[in-house]
């Protein structure tokens, strides 16, 4: 079966080494912490508030920031838009507005990095960057990163085609259309939309994107969402990642912003209702990831972006109906997936064996949607 699984290696993307110990040592604003063996914390659930936890998680994830290459954990690429995407949610979730320097940092320092404006030659990278620098738009009114945003979005516009009848392909050299991909682009276009003045055209984008994408066969009879569309431009029934469980709710959330058509936000329920309660994705009402491995490689990034995007439209919705799933899992991960010193794992509902920047922005991503009502 042909797969066009990640851009890093054709490979499981879950199927991670294991680390017994997160063996680091990282200034912080001149206070240097040191990591021992990691154990999960004896401390209940009880112990911090929500925004306590985020606050924690928060700095735990800047201990794994390079100031060297102003990047996560060295030079994680697409992991590190999601990284600081969660430090900029937790920024307005807090009010505390302490990580602007390093966003700015982050965004000055890499913007002629691989294709310049934070393109290569993977659109779904693209993507994230986008919505990472529409996030820091919102949090600082800098326009420097709404034209950046802009610049990601036209990017991507330029490998929409007709194979399959649409959408945005996944790579530039890669004809193959996938879930991901399309779902950063709605949440995207939709996005600049809402926050640029007399624009039409990311809103037809945008409309564009989830007429293609409703239609397009990727939403499976349980309404959750395969990988993407084989050659015969049918789902390839390739595995439901979280992650495009995710997005699309975040994509859903700001199209109905964007047109005032509330069926937008009942169509990301009845997503959000299969996706939270599916087997597929859940143990016990905790999400876990298909296959879930260690903190390597792309997925253990996944779950943040589903949380993130489940976050928003729980938000969104007057009855705020995933509240109670988002404080189970996150007293789940605080209790079981932490260590003393606030470094998260990616088990959820434990074990904790090890970490990186992508399972703790991951966790903060989780505890900035707990906190957020």
């Amino acid at each position: 079966m042909k797969s066009f699984p990640h851009k890093n290696q054709h490979r499981n993307p879950l199927k991670f080494s294991r680390k017994s110990t997160l063996a680091a040592a990282t200034a912080v604003g001149g206070l240097v912490l040191a990591f021992l063996p990691l154990s999960a914390s004896a401390a209940g659930p009880q112990a911090a508030a929500a925004d306590t936890r985020a606050s924690a998680a928060a700095a735990g994830l800047m201990t794994m920031y390079d100031s060297d290459t102003a990047l996560f954990d060295g030079n994680g690429w697409w992991t590190s838009a999601n990284a600081v995407t969660s430090l900029i949610d937790h920024m307005r979730v807090s009010g505390d507005s302490g990580y602007e320097s390093v966003v700015s940092e982050i965004h000055d320092r890499n913007i002629d990095a691989q294709g310049g404006n934070f393109t290569n030659e993977y659109l779904d990278d693209t993507g994230w960057w986008g919505l990472a620098w529409v996030d820091a738009y919102d949090q600082t009114g800098d326009t420097k990163y709404l034209d950046t945003a802009r610049a990601d979005a036209d990017h991507m516009a330029e490998y929409w085609n007709d194979q399959c009848g649409g959408g945005v392909q996944w790579n530039e050299t890669k004809a193959y259309k996938n879930a991901i991909t399309n779902e950063l682009y709605l949440q995207l276009t939709a996005a600049l939309h809402n926050r640029i003045d007399g624009d039409t055209q990311y809103l037809d984008r945008a409309k564009a994107e989830w007429n293609w994408f409703s239609g397009s066969g990727m939403i499976n009879g349980s309404k959750m969402i395969n990988d993407g569309l084989g050659d015969d431009c049918a789902n390839n029934g390739q595995t439901a990642w979280t992650y495009n469980q995710g997005v699309v709710l975040g994509g859903l959330t700001e199209l109905a912003r964007a047109t005032g058509d509330n069926g937008y936000l009942d169509t990301a329920r009845e997503l959000a209702d299969a996706s939270t309660t599916s087997g597929d994705i859940t143990a016990d009402g905790v999400l876990r990831e298909p296959g879930e491995g260690e903190c390597s490689g792309d997925g253990a990034s996944f779950k943040g972006a589903y949380v993130r995007g489940l976050g928003a439209l729980n938000s969104r919705l007057d009855d705020h109906p995933y509240t109670g799933w988002l404080d189970r899992n996150a007293d789940a991960a605080y209790a079981n997936d932490r260590t003393d010193q606030d470094i998260y794992g990616s088990h959820w509902n434990g074990p904790l064996t090890s970490s990186n920047h992508s399972c703790q922005h991951s966790a903060l991503d989780l505890l900035n949607a707990a906190t957020q009502k």
